[in-house]
């Protein structure tokens, strides 16, 4: 049994029957609505034991429980083997939510508790009213801060620093003037504020950085934008002389990180906020007073369709991500394994990081590297660590899905490759690989089919997931995770409000933005198969368009890697697929040569042969 979960949990309960509450909700989430937190609050894994992005426990006065979605199920039931916490596997259709088992098992009259700061203005309404249904309270308290006292990480106190204006494309008063424009056109009269907590927000407005979270160049800190006045919240020893200057330079008034509430609650007017990030907290200290509009962020959209520059930068960032991929999987091949060494998916790992650190511009990975070897790959998030991560021969499948931070922007590819030599046919492991090789021709075909398509403005991205899938579906095979995710430019790997998933989201795909092209198949105990690019939405040029006069778009593929070739059940592509490989592996080449030593390039030329 893990004897300090156990504690945990009862100590917790202990506080729940002091405040009367029946049930309390931890969710792994932080104040600012990020994917990536700092550590200071990782509470799920503290209270749970759980370790994964995504994931919520829920304790009642003799229950505890974690709801998480597929792709964190297999690494769930190892972690929480012991703790008495029970795993809900909130993908299933059977599963019920939260708030439907809160409801189900309570009884009218009791109360839930949750942390304020921990829940966005619109999922606190929502649990709100779910459970009023049941006559079931809800009430706003901290419960963990009292009881995490002892090696509770302190919030991160690294410096922020200036993001050039030749790197973002557009300078802070450019930004600051559409915003300010497009606020005072919702509230022409009287004052109003927009209250920001979301972090990469509140770094594209002002062009700053910093190294909080990691994988995230970010800053924890609120923003308060006015009329007249722009204020940012932040810890104050992380604002040095050079920052101090540029932020007076920009107009912008700095303040105690927590001070925000306080200030909060001297607003007057018409304040803006956007539900989906603004925490609840922010949303109890405005004045009762106050006009408040709930509504999608101006910044998140604007901050999503990249500009000319962002842009290139995205392509240089490819072109430097290519190189280091170009160096590591020639190593792979050549020498990982050269003189009976042996390599552990750790080892790749540090490997590829050391190639992209030699990058220019470099500063660290964009999310946690997934090396996972054979049965790992199936596991959609797997995170090896030095202690506990698979040894790695040079036979069989990996999936590789690595992303790095560069100034000149993020990158986020995944290709899974065959180690070593084809299996002979009619050896043991023959028949396998022609699985494998199978369900990874699945996979590149619907890449390409996403990849290749063009449709009318006004498309959404759930309206283009199922290209992805089409033809697995035909063989009765799917996946669980989205098929894309937005991307930002030297901020967060993850980003909105676009995707491509089968949720319905109503953000209409527009030049500018970045997605990612990632389809996969995940066969437990045997293999993972993913292949990812980015590609960002552009303009059909007029001329390629002939049914109708509307503007059509389409993706740019931004990612330059070769596809494994050896992996294609060639009786499966279709001449277009064929034409639409061959292509890209042209301009890879011609792309990258000019960027890589003579023995690297001559390596990926034999990659890149057409097929």
């Amino acid at each position: 049994m893990n004897t300090t979960i156990i504690q945990r949990l009862n100590a917790l309960r202990e506080l729940m029957r002091e405040h009367g509450l029946s049930a309390y909700i931890v969710p792994g989430t932080d104040p600012h609505a990020s994917e990536y937190m700092a550590a200071h609050w990782t509470e799920t894994t503290w209270l749970s034991g759980f370790t994964g992005e995504a994931g919520t426990v829920v304790v009642t006065l003799d229950e505890a429980l974690l709801w998480t979605d597929s792709r964190y199920y297999l690494q769930a039931g190892t972690e929480l083997a012991g703790t008495t916490v029970l795993l809900m596997r909130e993908s299933d259709i059977d599963c019920p939510s939260i708030a439907e088992w809160l409801t189900a098992h309570m009884a009218p009259g009791q109360c839930v508790g949750v942390n304020p700061e921990m829940w966005s203005v619109d999922a606190y309404a929502a649990l709100r009213d779910r459970l009023s249904q049941g006559r079931i309270g809800l009430s706003s308290i901290d419960l963990i801060l009292p009881l995490w006292t002892e090696g509770r990480p302190a919030i991160p106190r690294t410096p922020l620093y200036a993001y050039d204006v030749r790197y973002a494309g557009e300078s802070v008063g450019d930004k600051l003037a559409r915003i300010w424009a497009g606020l005072t056109a919702k509230a022409p009269e009287g004052d109003w504020a927009l209250i920001v907590s979301a972090l990469d927000e509140i770094m594209w407005l002002l062009n700053i950085r910093g190294a909080d979270v990691e994988y995230n160049p970010v800053v924890i800190s609120y923003l308060v934008l006015e009329r007249e006045r722009v204020t940012l919240f932040v810890l104050s020893d992380k604002v040095d002389a050079a920052a101090a200057a540029y932020l007076r330079e920009q107009g912008v008034s700095v303040r105690e990180y927590g001070d925000v509430y306080r200030y909060i609650g001297t607003l007057h007017g018409t304040i803006f906020y956007d539900g989906a990030r603004v925490n609840e907290a922010l949303y109890e200290a405005v004045p009762e007073d106050c006009r408040r509009v709930n509504m999608q962020s101006l910044i998140l959209r604007d901050k999503s369709h990249k500009n000319a520059v962002e842009l290139e930068g995205e392509r240089i960032a490819m072109r430097r991500d290519a190189v280091a991929l170009t160096r590591f999987f020639r190593w792979l091949e050549e020498e990982a394994f050269a003189d009976g060494r042996t390599q552990t998916e750790w080892t790749l790992m540090e490997q590829l990081h050391a190639f992209r650190a030699m990058g220019e511009n470099f500063v660290t990975e964009s999310f946690g590297t997934i090396a996972g070897y054979r049965a790992n790959g199936a596991i959609v998030h797997y995170a090896a660590t030095p202690d506990n991560c698979a040894e790695v021969h040079n036979s069989g499948m990996l999936l590789l899905d690595s992303g790095g931070q560069y100034l000149d922007g993020t990158t986020d590819i995944t290709r899974t490759v065959w180690l070593g030599a084809l299996p002979e046919e009619g050896s043991a492991e023959y028949e396998d690989f022609l699985r494998a090789q199978r369900d990874y021709t699945l996979v590149l075909k619907g890449h390409i089919a996403l990849a290749s398509v063009r449709w009318p403005r006004g498309t959404r991205g759930n309206q283009l997931d199922a290209l992805a899938k089409q033809f697995m579906w035909q063989e009765g095979i799917t996946f669980g995770h989205g098929t894309g995710h937005g991307v930002g430019h030297f901020l967060g790997c993850h980003e909105g409000p676009q995707n491509i998933r089968t949720d319905m989201n109503p953000t209409v795909l527009e030049p500018g933005q970045i997605c990612s092209d990632e389809p996969g198949i995940y066969r437990t105990g045997k293999w993972g198969v993913r292949i990812e690019n980015l590609v960002a939405v552009t303009e059909v040029p007029q001329t390629d368009v002939t049914t109708t006069d509307d503007r059509w778009l389409c993706w740019e593929t931004l990612t330059r890697c070769y596809y494994d070739t050896r992996l294609i059940d060639r009786t499966l592509l279709t001449d277009d697929e064929r034409r639409w490989l061959n292509d890209y592996h042209a301009r890879l080449l011609a792309e990258m040569m000019p960027l890589l030593a003579p023995a690297d390039a001559a390596w990926l030329a034999g990659k890149c042969r057409e097929i």
